[in-house]
């Protein structure tokens, strides 16, 4: 099912039970080598200034922060990263994994479709990991895979945010690629690039939502219902601080920003405690400057 009906959706993804695994087995990054803007993405990007200075010294000691930090809860595998592909630090929306698939995403800017021609990530999924290797690159659809395609794994059901990161053909072959039982599309509020900025499904059982990140309310409503009682519903300033820019990489664990984390209020705090997920802060605030945050940071393989 793939579909813009949001009843429709829900009355199938509650027969879907849940029986994949929630978490990924291992994450991949890509450090911010050369880190600097790129005013490629910052066209459709509200999050990035580019007025703001960077300091990639900083950038890659808190990456590297990142990546120390991750590794204590699961492997991870860091790539090194090349100054021409500034971007190449958000790495999950050009490489996805599924089933023993790596999946290429069609992205919409060339200083992106660029880091998706590395030899080095896509051998390492194709002849290290024996992943089937699956092109979305030259498909007709703008497709940026995991920060426009939102997953809840255990049940293999997706949302999908369109908008210019990610049009209705690019959502139908992703739909396909991940091999998905069902995909409820909607459109992003205006100015919002990618889904993953306001919307984080936390181990198939909890949802971080900011319906400001929706032009319709009434989807994001709808599938905090879905996940409630352990519903995180944010207001701007959270939002605005990447605090739906979120990921569960173990089944008690949620992950953000220190930006994001303090920008929580008591009872997003409160909500999160009691579906018995502990918070991990990492600071990003120089990452950050280039319009994404943490979950933008980890590649997931599953």
């Amino acid at each position: 099912m793939l579909t813009r009906d949001a009843d429709a959706f829900f009355r199938f993804a509650n027969t879907c039970e849940p029986q994949y695994p929630t978490c990924a087995k291992a994450v991949y990054l890509v450090t911010p080598e050369g880190f600097s803007l790129a005013s490629e993405s910052a066209q459709d990007n509200v999050y990035m200034d580019l007025g703001k200075s960077v300091k990639a010294d900083v950038a890659l000691a808190q990456h590297r922060n990142l990546a120390h930090a991750i590794s204590k809860q699961l492997p991870t595998i860091c790539f090194p990263g090349r100054t021409e592909t500034p971007d190449a630090v958000f790495p999950n929306n050009v490489f996805a994994t599924a089933k023993n698939k790596i999946l290429l995403g069609h992205m919409r800017h060339p200083v992106r479709q660029a880091e998706s021609e590395r030899e080095d990530m896509l051998g390492f999924f194709r002849d290290v990991l024996a992943y089937e290797l699956v092109d979305l690159r030259t498909q007709p659809g703008i497709c940026e895979l995991t920060g426009s395609l939102i997953i809840d794994r255990a049940r293999n059901i997706a949302y999908c945010g369109l908008s210019e990161r990610c049009d209705a053909v690019g959502a139908r072959a992703m739909y396909e690629a991940f091999g998905l039982k069902a995909c409820l599309m909607f459109d992003l509020a205006p100015g919002e690039y990618h889904t993953n900025v306001v919307l984080a499904i936390l181990a198939s059982r909890g949802v971080i939502i900011a319906p400001d990140g929706f032009a319709d309310r009434s989807v994001s409503d709808a599938i905090a219902r879905f996940y409630a009682p352990h519903a995180v519903v944010l207001s701007t300033p959270e939002k605005n601080a990447f605090a739906a820019n979120a990921i569960s990489l173990r089944e008690d664990a949620v992950w953000m920003s220190q930006h994001a984390a303090d920008s929580l209020g008591i009872s997003s705090r409160e909500i999160l405690d009691r579906a018995g997920f502990n918070v991990h802060a990492v600071d990003l605030s120089e990452i950050e400057k280039a319009g994404g945050s943490l979950r933008c940071c980890v590649g997931e393989i599953y």
